[in-house]
Order: structure tokens, then C-alpha cells, then sequence
């Protein structure tokens, strides 16, 4: 069993980042080695590495992988191309383009590669800071609860340390208080199955999987008083995007009066965006549908849409849970007041 916190998806060490590769789990924990930025967005884009803080985490690391042997007249077109190589690897999470493009003004100042790998190092280490405080303002949310129910998988494997969803309830299990936690399947890719049961079976916490239709019984026969959730942008009006299947758990918790919180750094706000319709959605591939367990599931010539996010309004949304305390409605102007534009 893990010591809380010592689950990490991905760390820097011998001049590369060394990930846990996420396809892979629970039946085998296997570390890889990126030492090229190609690798970098390969991991990114296949789900190796995954959750929207980690995948920024990465990216940010890949400018640096890709600039590092760069010298000359060439650096700021170079950088440029490593830039939209990276941050197109998936669309939907801002994380990802906004820790790249924060490298990227690193190197424009400087044309140093060493102050790049700073600025990286510096973005993962701020990440586990800005978790643990996530975790810090959003425990006495959840303190009077015994169970609580999450989606997808928002955890330490998501980020640096702690994760977001799941930071209030490693948080208060610091403090000697166990909260029993629902995890949504969360198919296709079967990250609350996989990645949520798995790491909170390692660090002693009880996990109970149910199958995503199940989770309007289980709001229903009130077995847990809370959802939380991640997210991988936010709007400037408090419209959220998340693992598909989000928008129909806010339904239902705002149907069963159960509170529905979402919990982000403030990273994944993009105030540039007024509103959800702006988001971007990442559609990946039917054979994510058409493929289960080396098995094809969806006859040949059935139609498949397979959209990775969607979109749950900001009414839906009880509070958010952000590093910069919990942000209650009214949120276009509770959000611009705690999340600015500048920083």
C-alpha cells in the first residue's frame, strides 16, 4: 500500500520524463521513458499519460526535449513548430496548451534551453502545490459526508500528486477521516475502473466500481452525498468540460438534490472562452466503441460517434473547488474575480 501522495503519474529524472504508462493499468505497472519530444505527444495523444494538469506537466517538459539540441537562427521557428506539435496532441484540455505556451514565452525571452527545463520543472512542481491546496479548501465540503461519487478518473494518476476530484478525500484522510468512494466505470476507456479503483486501493481507501447506468440508483437510494469531478476547461461562465458523461451525472445529482462539485487548478479556466458552445471537443476513435477486450462488440456498418468530453453548464455546478479557495455562484463574476486573465 502507497503512503498518500506517493502515486505519480510522471516525474523528471536522468534528462527525460518517466511516465507510468496509464494504458496499461491495473494488470501492469510499467515506467517509460521519454526522451524525445515525438514521444512526448505520442504518450499524450494514446492516453499513456493522461488527466489534464499531467498532460500539461508533459507537455511542458516536451519543449524542452524539443529544443534542447537546437542552436542558432532557427530557435524561435523551431519553437513555434515543437509549440502546435505539442498542444495538438488533444484539443479539449487547456492545460496542456497553456503550460506549453508558457514555456514557450520562457524560451522567447531567453533562447536558453536550460531556462526552458526550469520553467517545466517549475510548472510540476507548482501543480503538486496547487493540488494539495485544492485538497485543503475543498475538505470541509465533503467532511459530513460518508460516501461520495466520482467519473473518469481526476486523481493522483491525473497530476503531479493528490489530483483535483480526488484531493478533498486524501485531504481528509491526512486527517484520520475515510470517505467511501464511488467510481463510475467510465467507458469507453474504463478510467474510473481502472485508474481510480487502482490508485485509491493503493492508498487504503475503499472504492466501490459501478457501471456508469448505475449511478442514478445510486443517487437515488442516497448512497453518496456528493459527486466531484475534474474538468479540462472551463468557460468564463462556469460552463465545464469533462469526460463524456459528466453533463448526464449533473443532471441527475441536481435532480436527486445531491451537490455537484467540480475541482480545478486555475490553469483549466480559459477565460477567453464566454461560454461551453467555444469548447473544443475531441472526437477519438470509433475503435475505442467498436473494440472491447480484442473483441469487436458494434456490428460491421453501424455508425459510431465518439466524442471523449462534453459540456455541463454552470447551473448544473453546486461550486467550484479551485487552488484559490471554492468559487460559489454567481460565477462569471465570481470567476473573474478569482481567476485572472493575467497570471
Amino acid at each position: 500500500m502507497a503512503d498518500i501522495g506517493t502515486v505519480r503519474p510522471l516525474w523528471w529524472e536522468d534528462d527525460a520524463i518517466c511516465i507510468v504508462d496509464q494504458r496499461l493499468l491495473p494488470e501492469h505497472y510499467r515506467v517509460r521513458r521519454l526522451g524525445d519530444v515525438e514521444s512526448v505527444r505520442e504518450a499524450i495523444a494514446t492516453l499513456a499519460v493522461r488527466g489534464a494538469p499531467a498532460i500539461g506537466i508533459a507537455g511542458a517538459f516536451g519543449v524542452y526535449l524539443g529544443m534542447r539540441s537546437l542552436e542558432g537562427d532557427d530557435w524561435d521557428r523551431r519553437l513555434g513548430e515543437v509549440a502546435e506539435f505539442l498542444a495538438s496532441a488533444r484539443p479539449t484540455a487547456v492545460n496542456l496548451s497553456w503550460a506549453v505556451n508558457r514555456v514557450v514565452e520562457v524560451g522567447r525571452r531567453t533562447r536558453n534551453t536550460q531556462a526552458l527545463l526550469d520553467a517545466a520543472l517549475t510548472i510540476w512542481e507548482e501543480d503538486r502545490r496547487l493540488c494539495h491546496r485544492i485538497g485543503e479548501f475543498g475538505a470541509p465540503l465533503l467532511e459530513a459526508c460518508t460516501a461520495v461519487l466520482t467519473h473518469c478518473n481526476a486523481g493522483a494518476l491525473g497530476t503531479s500528486e493528490w489530483g483535483t476530484a480526488l484531493a478533498p478525500i486524501y485531504a481528509l484522510q491526512s486527517r484520520g477521516k475515510i470517505l467511501h468512494v464511488y467510481a463510475d466505470e467510465t467507458r469507453p476507456l474504463w478510467q474510473g475502473a481502472r485508474l481510480t479503483a487502482w490508485e485509491l486501493s493503493q492508498a487504503g481507501i475503499p472504492v466501490t466500481v459501478i457501471p456508469d447506468s448505475a449511478a442514478a440508483v445510486v443517487l437515488r437510494q442516497g448512497r453518496v452525498q456528493a459527486v466531484v469531478v475534474g474538468a479540462d476547461r472551463i468557460a468564463s461562465n462556469g460552463d465545464t468540460a469533462n469526460k463524456i458523461g459528466t453533463y448526464g451525472l449533473a443532471v441527475l445529482a441536481r435532480h436527486h438534490h445531491i451537490p455537484f462539485y467540480v475541482a480545478a487548478p486555475f490553469s483549466t479556466f480559459d477565460l477567453s472562452l464566454s461560454c461551453g458552445a467555444e469548447i473544443p471537443i475531441e472526437e477519438r476513435s470509433p475503435e475505442e466503441l467498436v473494440f472491447a477486450g480484442g473483441r469487436r462488440i458494434v456490428p460491421e456498418g453501424a455508425a459510431v460517434w465518439n466524442p471523449a468530453f462534453d459540456v455541463t453548464p454552470a447551473e448544473y455546478i453546486t461550486a467550484f473547488i479551485t487552488d484559490r479557495g471554492v468559487i460559489p455562484p454567481p460565477y462569471p463574476e465570481q470567476i473573474a474575480k478569482r481567476i485572472r486573465p493575467e497570471i
